[in-house]
């Protein structure tokens, strides 16, 4: 292969784009049904009935695994209609409270019941690992502003 040939290939590949992206709106987003999101939630639902029958009647676990199930399935119903929501609309901006509001809630009862079980020293850093999640959280989804590249 002579030099220009060698130039030419290698000018045609910095061209081609590695992958073809669909035109993302809100449309597409909406318009496939996902099993494996069924699957995800069906095997889900069963862990629910299957920690429920294991708590034996204990009300603390029950309330708990309940909760955190309620959660998540709330989460992901925010998420869903944060993702296709149109930008700068009121809803956006409320989805966005919500999905913040339902991860801090989730990140405090998981780390009660994680600090639950840790000698205090262990407690403390659970609780700052939590306080340090929720406010970079809260800073990324409230407070940070991105620069537009001109």
């Amino acid at each position: 292969m002579n030099a220009d040939a060698t130039k030419k290939a290698s000018d045609d590949r910095q061209r081609e784009p590695l992958l073809v992206v669909a035109a993302d709106t809100p449309a597409s987003r909406d318009a496939g049904f996902s099993w494996l999101t069924v699957l995800g939630f069906t095997f889900l639902t069963f862990n629910l009935g299957l920690a429920i029958y294991r708590s034996e009647g204990d009300p603390a676990a029950v309330g708990f695994v309940a909760f955190s199930y309620l959660d998540l399935v709330l989460l992901f119903y925010c998420l869903k209609r944060f993702e296709n929501a149109q930008p700068d609309s009121p809803a956006r901006r409320h989805l966005k409270w919500a999905v913040w509001l339902l991860t801090t809630l989730l990140t405090a009862v998981f780390s009660y019941k994680i600090a639950a079980i840790m000698p205090l020293p262990l407690q403390i850093l659970v609780w700052g690992m939590a306080a340090s999640t929720v406010g970079g959280g809260f800073y990324v989804f409230f407070l940070h502003k991105e620069e537009k590249d001109c």
